[in-house]
């Protein structure tokens, strides 16, 4: 699943994010799900998310 949509994030889901400075590179982070930052129902570019390191960006995939 991709992660544009916000109702298929939940926190405690593991997830792989694209970081706001590896937005060109397309370099992806996994972690755990702590916080939804985006408010709005879908985001084109992936939802943004807190993880539970603290690290910040936009989902690009669920793992589950």
């Amino acid at each position: 699943m991709d992660g544009t949509k916000r109702s298929d994030i939940r926190p405690g889901l593991q997830v792989k994010i694209v970081q706001k400075q590896h937005q060109r590179s397309g370099q992806l982070t996994v972690g755990v799900v702590k916080d939804i930052l985006t408010s709005s129902a879908v985001h084109t570019r992936g939802i943004k998310v807190r993880l539970s390191d603290g690290t910040v960006g936009r989902v690009h995939e669920i793992i589950g």
